[in-house]
């Protein structure tokens, strides 16, 4: 499975659901892996993002849709980058 980076920014509305059930992130994790992903890991961050997400699925098209589900919702913006190992990248540049 390919892996991914999710950086996230909530929106006023976003930050308003989080304060009032902060257990909804979670629940949207879970639906993440209804959408075919899988959480590898997760951390909330100061700075210009809220959060990272590192995450695997299949294919860019499975990641591009869990991608815009959730980001269609309104309570969020999501910036969704590729990822790839070092070893795997070196092998690359060597061909």
């Amino acid at each position: 499975m390919a892996i991914y980076v999710m950086l996230s920014t909530l929106t006023s509305q976003g930050a308003e659901s989080i304060k009032k059930d902060p257990e909804r992130i979670k629940q949207v994790n879970n639906e993440v892996e209804k959408m075919g992903g899988k959480i590898i890991s997760q951390y909330a961050l100061l700075g210009p993002y809220d959060f990272i997400t590192i995450l695997e699925a299949p294919d860019n098209q499975t990641v591009t849709k869990i991608s815009l589900e959730i980001g269609a919702r309104g309570s969020v913006k999501i910036t969704t980058l590729a990822a790839i190992e070092v070893d795997e990248f070196i092998k690359g540049i060597r061909r």
